[in-house]
Order: C-alpha cells, then sequence, then structure tokens
C-alpha cells in the first residue's frame, strides 16, 4: 500500500497551478446523464474519484472515458444508458454518486442507486434527496441499502424546501428538475461555487435556471438537454491547501488558475493568521509572516469558512504564537486528525466540537495515519513543518481529492515522495 514519506523544515517558493475542482468535476460528470449527445470536459482532475465516477456511468450504460492523448478530458454520451442501476460496489468507493440519481430519474423515469459510501467524516444523510425529488413526484423505496425511484410519467416541478442547507441534495434536485414539467422553486439551497457550476453547465445545455448562488433557485422544465463543451473550475479547496503549505513552511507561494471569488472565507483566515496576502482575479500569493498569530475559525456552509479547510488550518495553527479555537459544525466526526497530529508533537484538547490548539515551537515526524481525504492533506502541510522524517499510511484518501500532491509540493521546493 502506497504511503508518503516527507523530510520537513524545506522553505517552499515558486508558482504552482491548481488542478480542476473534484467536487464540481463529479456533479458536472452526472449532468452528462441529462444531455442528448455527447459531453465534453475539459481541465478534468484525475483523481480515484473521477475514475469511480466514469465506472458508474460506464456501469450504467453510458460511453465515458479519458479522451486519448489528453489526460485532462473526459468524454460522456448518456444516450446510450440503458441499466439505470448504480451497484453498491462501484457507489460505496464515495458519497458524491449518488448524484446519478436525479438525472437516472429524469432521463429514464426509474432509477436504483446503493446508498452511498465515502469518507468516515460523519452522518451524512440522504433524506434531503429524497425529499426534494419525492416533492417532484418520484415515489422512492429503500430497501436493504439500496433506494428505488420512480417516476414512469415524468416529474412535476413543485416547492423543495430543505430542511438544511446540502450541495449534493441541492444538486440532485436540481438535474432532476431541468427535464420536470412546470416550475420548480428550491429553499434554503446550498450557495457553493460547486452548485453555481452546475447551473452555469445546465444552462449551456439549455436548461432554464435562476438564482444559483442563492439560497432560492428557480427552474423551469424543458423537454430536453444538450451535449455541451465545458471547462472546468479550479479546485478551491486544493488552492486553500497549496496556500497554507507555503505559509506553514515561511514560504512564499503563489497558487494560480483559480477563481479567486470563491476563496474569500479562506483568504480572511490566513490574513487573521499573519499571511501576507496578494490577490488577483486568478491568482493568490502568499508570503508567511515572521510569527503565525492564533486565531478563531468557524467551519460553515458557503461563503462561511469550509469544513474541508479545517484540518489544514488547524495543521497551520498547530505552530501558531499563542492559543487557537477551532470550531467544526458541519461534520460531527471531523477531528480524525487530531490524535495524528498529537503524535507529531501538537498541543491540542477537545471539548466537544471545539478543538483547543496551543501553538508549539515545532512538530516532530511521525508515523501517521491518514484517516479521510482532507485529514490525509492536513497532515502532510503538518509533516512539512516537522523536524525530521514523516511517512504517512492509507494515502489512497488523498488520491481520491488531490491531483499529483506530492509532485506539486517537490516542485515548490518540498522533499516528499511516494513509496510503494
Amino acid at each position: 500500500m502506497d504511503r508518503i514519506v516527507v523530510e520537513g523544515m524545506r522553505r517552499l517558493s515558486g508558482d504552482v497551478a491548481v488542478s480542476g475542482s473534484k467536487n464540481s468535476t463529479l456533479a458536472l460528470m452526472a449532468a452528462a446523464l441529462l444531455a442528448d449527445g455527447r459531453t465534453v470536459l475539459q481541465n478534468v482532475p484525475r483523481l480515484r474519484d473521477t475514475d469511480a465516477m466514469l465506472e458508474i456511468l460506464r456501469a450504467l450504460g453510458a460511453r465515458a472515458d479519458w479522451v486519448e492523448g489528453d489526460q485532462r478530458k473526459v468524454v460522456i454520451d448518456g444516450s446510450s444508458v440503458s441499466k439505470p442501476e448504480a451497484p453498491y460496489e462501484l457507489v460505496r468507493k464515495m458519497r458524491a454518486s449518488f448524484l446519478v440519481l436525479g438525472p437516472l430519474l429524469a432521463r429514464c423515469g426509474i432509477a436504483r442507486v446503493s446508498e452511498p459510501g465515502g469518507c468516515a467524516i460523519g452522518v451524512r444523510p440522504i433524506d434531503q434527496h429524497l425529499k426534494g425529488l419525492q416533492a417532484l413526484g418520484g415515489k422512492v423505496r429503500q430497501d436493504h441499502g439500496v433506494v428505488e425511484a420512480l417516476a414512469p410519467e415524468g416529474l412535476k416541478g413543485d416547492r423543495v424546501a430543505f430542511d438544511v442547507s446540502t450541495v449534493n441534495g441541492t444538486q440532485n434536485v436540481m438535474m432532476a428538475a431541468v427535464l420536470a414539467r412546470g416550475e420548480t422553486v428550491i429553499e434554503n439551497a446550498a450557495r457553493e461555487p460547486e452548485v453555481t457550476e452546475l447551473a452555469h453547465f445546465l444552462l449551456k445545455m439549455g436548461a432554464d435556471i435562476r438564482g444559483a448562488g442563492s439560497d432560492r433557485i428557480v427552474i423551469q422544465g424543458v423537454d430536453s438537454l444538450r451535449g455541451v463543451q465545458h471547462r472546468v473550475a479550479g479546485d478551491r479547496i486544493e488552492a486553500g491547501t497549496l496556500l497554507i503549505a507555503g505559509a506553514i513552511t515561511g514560504g512564499d507561494v503563489r497558487v494560480t488558475g483559480i477563481d479567486t471569488s470563491t476563496l474569500e472565507s479562506t483568504l480572511e483566515k490566513l490574513g487573521e493568521v499573519g499571511i501576507e496576502l496578494d490577490v488577483g482575479s486568478t491568482w493568490v500569493r502568499a508570503r508567511a509572516p515572521e510569527r503565525l498569530q492564533a486565531i478563531q475559525a468557524v467551519t460553515a456552509p458557503f461563503p462561511g469558512f469550509p469544513t474541508d479547510m479545517q484540518a489544514q488550518l488547524m495543521a497551520l495553527v498547530c505552530v501558531a504564537q499563542g492559543s487557537s479555537l477551532v470550531t467544526e459544525t458541519v461534520f460531527e466526526n471531523r477531528f480524525m486528525h487530531v490524535p495524528e497530529f498529537k503524535r507529531m508533537g501538537a498541543d491540542i484538547a477537545l471539548s466537544g466540537r471545539t478543538a483547543h490548539v496551543r501553538g508549539v515551537p515545532k512538530l516532530m515526524g511521525a508515523p501517521v495515519m491518514a484517516t479521510d481525504l482532507r485529514a490525509s492533506a492536513g497532515l502532510i502541510l503538518a509533516a512539512l513543518r516537522a523536524e525530521g522524517e514523516t511517512v504517512v499510511s492509507r494515502v489512497y484518501h488523498i488520491d481520491r481529492g488531490y491531483e499529483r500532491i506530492e509532485e506539486k509540493l517537490e516542485h515548490l521546493g518540498g522533499s516528499i515522495r511516494r513509496e510503494g
């Protein structure tokens, strides 16, 4: 099993480009099932999760694969879908696979999808997905871990009011509603950039959507959608991770290929830590201060500070001056990286959903284990600052969401390698 070995205390500097957004890509791949004809996605990251989604689409009968000779481009033709059933052995690999439910129901009038897997960071119920599809006329049944949804006469627009903000739930209902008869109004919709990008993608395909980016989305159903070409936006979570990689090593790193308007809450926290930031429309330069300052951070849905950046920010404040408070409000089990940070010498005490982090002068290299995708990124960041060698095992987690992370960090001057 692969592991990543980091020799710490190397100052990172230089320019680095982010890959396409993992979370956007997975939703766009599912949405391609709605189109008549071929959809071409560009700037697609080569990840475990994108490969898994291609497997799922092919299992449904769609033609879906990487373009030969261009490893950043995927072609999907959903017009050949013949088996609207996503099996457990594929769906269990990642939660976003459940996003095929809405498109299959809208396109085929039937969908059978196993309940999803993914990182064990807390309860992420699918009840809001099902509530939304039922509001549109879908007949939903759960049996032995499989969700079956039926709409033999098609879906009909209606009001969908989510009880809680849900990114994937909003996306699933959006994709179902674009082919429903009449008007759908989604209340308490998620506002994340990945929802907005999906809306823009569907608009290109011929959908009628207004309000994406706000908590109220209005959709007028259309008869059909067409295949399109689309370039996936840069990954805002990877961008934040790389900026912290530079800062935690006392470095000077410029991250490119990102819409910086999606990074405002992350940049705000980095500024509070004391990092000097220069921000353009598609790039950010982060220069580390002499001393990092303690802060308070609370995760929240967009436009709040993202839960997917919590472990990385915690790694940074582990070596800041003073005591920081990091509160996790989105997932109840997203502090599994704390014991691993403590193995490296971090001073962290947990109280419910808040981590009290007292900064230490240095971290020490140690063998650690990644527990989920973002925790693995946090551990690599801590390892970059630690004295000596850190060995991070179970790095298949990081391969789900970061494309060639070790190559990008090595390019910036880090001493990092992958071992089989």
